[in-house]
């Protein structure tokens, strides 16, 4: 696995970085191609905050952990990350079918027969989007009390999506097709 270690508000070591590259290696076993990943390792007020993020063959994998203890986060994460593989290993597999491009080794994950592998939708809804700026979809977001809203952004004509961060902040997704 091709990692990417940066670190903010923090000067990442070699022993940090290698204890990730270590630990990260877990996760590329269980592909057989080689995937990239991205690491940020943060500290804010004592807290040790690690974020991953790998691209593989479209699929977006991400996990963050916060403890007081930057080693600590780095095993978390990788256990949400190998939590989350095996969670989607059906969903992963019948894309591979389907598409034919991504192959995970069935021997590295183990069966979870509690969890069920069928994803339902039970809820649809149709509603229109008018075209708006960011500003009034965020508004828009806040007087319904939701914590996302979808629009057609008025400067780019395009459906995009404000969300409100962990941190109170706003983010914006504008979806892109490859």
């Amino acid at each position: 696995m091709k990692l990417l270690v940066r670190g903010r508000n923090i000067e990442v070591t070699d022993a940090l970085k290698n204890y990730a590259e270590k630990k990260l290696s877990r996760i590329d076993k269980y592909f057989t191609f080689d995937a990239e990943a991205q690491v940020t390792m943060t500290v804010e007020r004592g807290i040790h905050k690690v974020e991953v993020t790998a691209g593989i063959n479209g699929m977006i994998l991400r996990a963050e952990e916060a403890t007081e203890d930057m080693y600590a986060s780095i095993d978390q994460v990788v256990d949400k990350l190998e939590r989350q593989l095996r969670k989607y290993k059906t969903r992963i597999n019948r894309k591979a079918r389907q598409n034919g491009g991504l192959k995970i080794k069935n021997d590295n994950f183990e069966e979870n027969n509690e969890e069920e592998d069928t994803l339902e939708v039970v809820k649809n809804k149709r509603f229109l989007i008018k075209p708006m700026d960011v500003e009034e979809a965020i508004l828009q977001m806040n007087l319904l009390g939701h914590d996302f809203y979808v629009f057609v952004n008025s400067e780019l004509a395009e459906v995009n999506v404000v969300y409100r961060r962990k941190d109170g902040k706003y983010g914006l997704i504008e979806p892109t097709l490859e």
